[in-house]
């Protein structure tokens, strides 16, 4: 049950966001009021991408389940930006969370965040799909950045 867990990234994000706001609270610095605004406009904006990005999915019938073995290569939509807009959504709410909940000593697990969904994520999805589409893979990854 807990390799399971582990293997969501919802679960990261949530403990990613509990440790940044706990480290918040035992570091708190003053965040001026524009900035946790700021920081909601990051969580909506994480939540519009993420949204694209699993409906783009969804239409070309393919998976979003991290570890499956996609469908189709999608390259429409938010994918034309990154190859891996729900993964950069996720890092955009965690931002924007930390700055909403006024929390700005838990940025520092923004990029600890980005880091583990590089290492324990993207790294084998883009190996499936390299294996799966061949050369129209390498070209989509030649033209669009994995993260932005």
């Amino acid at each position: 049950m807990i390799a399971r867990l582990a293997g969501l990234p919802p679960v990261w994000l949530a403990l990613f966001a509990s440790a940044g706001a706990v480290l918040g609270r035992l570091v708190p610095l003053d965040l001026p009021a524009a900035l946790r605004g700021l920081g909601l406009l990051l969580v909506a904006a994480g939540l519009a991408l993420m949204l694209w990005a699993a409906l783009t999915m969804w239409r070309a019938r393919t998976t979003v389940m991290p570890g499956r073995r996609p469908e189709a290569l999608v390259t429409a939509g938010p994918f034309r930006f990154s190859r891996n807009p729900i993964y950069l959504a996720d890092v955009i709410l965690l931002a924007g969370l930390m700055l909403a909940l006024a929390a700005p000593a838990g940025l520092v697990t923004v990029p600890a965040f980005a880091l583990l969904l590089q290492r324990r994520f993207i790294l084998r999805e883009e190996a499936v799909i390299a294996a799966a589409f061949g050369s129209a893979y390498d070209r989509y990854r030649m033209q669009v950045r994995r993260w932005i």
